[in-house]
């Protein structure tokens, strides 16, 4: 949160499984769609914020399996922590907040007690979470008792029941309503609170965040039943409140525009790159529409490949550095060469690119420094490098682009580096 020195013009907390990430979609593109948008028009002054029932270790499974973007935010275990930043640092102030008639030794011993509870596995069990399973039938009694017998050993704790199998139990300040009040709260206190938030879930441990006072949300078309009939019993009449059209990520994306939170086109909607000209500089948009542009290449998806490259020609400077992960300097004439060379290497194949953490400074009049990550994956293979690109205005019109200079890639940690196929 630190990197905004004001407040963020828009905070989308999302859910991950079949809200963000639509686990129905082998070639992902709900997801690629919203990363896409994201990073072109919002990333710069807005924050976003994942809110999952995920443990923190089947959380980074997951971001190793799909192609997921670095949130601002993380909340995981259905609301019991709150991380910041790519180094997901603890907040301990929620820690502490949690502790409050919390005591997991006495959750452990009086669950023991119900035979139709079957333990979760030992990922999911958390400092402030007990998670289980039970059968849909079972759950109301199962919950009744189970609230009453703890009640009675003097704790305060919170029982939610999603998906038709998950029972989890949580102290009573938690749940990701309440982690996204705290943060609310917090932010409001550093005169930080943002100007709109955007609640995006499927599932009955998501309900909590559209009882958020000033939070606008979205129930992705493929909401399940516990979601819906909350939402019938709770906030039918609350326009603030959607059943989306679109599933997952695509209905994140329906959302934004139905609220008028900002731009909700993604530049994947868009048949032909070489006509989104702008009327201003973006170098945001520069990246994104390029590395867009790589992958529609390589899969063979462009239908006028030399129109194409006589537009790369002209954007990429002729003296023109470009430094590979693997430390090798290439002029930019050898990188539209190769480029040549690798035209539809891809088809047919599960191949994505997508751009992470987009972030521009303007660094004199006609000069930006963008610094991102660059990731491609090919079936379940992910590489990821650090890139930092100067790209220039100089000399062109902003219906043109802006013109690249230099790029240098490194690669980032857990990336193979003899991926002989990597480019740019």
């Amino acid at each position: 949160m630190d990197r905004l020195t004001g407040s963020a013009r828009l905070m989308i907390v999302s859910d991950l499984d079949h809200t963000m990430v639509d686990h129905h979609d082998p070639e992902n593109l709900s997801i690629l769609r919203f990363n896409a948008l994201w990073e072109a028009k919002y990333r710069h002054d807005s924050l976003l914020v994942f809110s999952t029932g995920r443990s923190p270790t089947l959380y980074k499974q997951l971001r190793k399996e799909k192609p997921m973007l670095t949130p601002d935010i993380t909340i995981m275990s259905v609301g019991t922590e709150i991380t910041y930043g790519n180094a997901m640092v603890p907040d301990d102030g929620w820690v502490d907040f949690l502790n409050h008639k919390w005591d997991k030794k006495i959750v452990t011993e009086e669950t023991s007690k119900f035979p139709e509870l079957t333990l979760q596995s030992e990922t999911e069990q958390r400092p402030h979470k007990a998670s289980f399973y039970v059968k849909k039938e079972k759950a109301q009694e199962i919950m009744t008792n189970l609230s009453e017998s703890l009640v009675k050993q003097g704790l305060d704790v919170k029982i939610i029941y999603s998906g038709g199998m998950d029972l989890d139990i949580l102290p009573q300040g938690a749940g990701k309503g309440q982690a996204l009040a705290y943060l609310h709260k917090k932010l409001k206190a550093e005169g930080k609170l943002p100007q709109n938030t955007l609640a995006c879930g499927d599932s009955g441990n998501d309900a909590e965040l559209f009882t958020i006072p000033d939070v606008h949300g979205v129930m992705v078309k493929n909401a399940q039943e516990e979601l819906l009939q909350w939402h019938a019993e709770n906030a039918k009449d609350n326009p603030k409140i959607i059943h989306a059209d679109e599933r997952c990520a695509a209905g994140i994306i329906q959302a934004i525009g139905h609220f008028k939170l900002g731009p909700n086109t993604s530049p994947r909607d868009l048949p032909d790159l070489l006509d989104a000209k702008l009327d201003h500089f973006d170098p945001a948009y520069e990246v994104v529409k390029f590395y867009l542009f790589l992958e529609r290449w390589r899969r063979a998806e462009v239908e006028t490949p030399e129109h194409y490259l006589n537009n790369l020609k002209a954007v990429f400077s002729p003296a023109g550095l470009y430094v590979n992960p693997f430390g090798i300097e290439q002029s930019f004439d050898d990188v539209i060469g190769k480029l040549k060379d690798c035209y539809g290497d891809k088809k047919g194949k599960q191949y994505r690119v997508w751009v992470d953490q987009v972030f521009p400074v303007q660094i004199d009049s006609n000069t930006w420094l963008v610094k991102f990550k660059k990731l491609d994956q090919t079936g379940e293979e992910q590489q990821c490098c650090y890139t930092t690109a100067i790209l220039s205005s100089k000399d062109v019109e902003p219906s043109q682009g802006l013109a690249w200079v230099h790029v240098h890639q490194t690669w980032m940690d857990g990336s193979t580096s003899d991926a002989k196929d990597w480019f740019l």
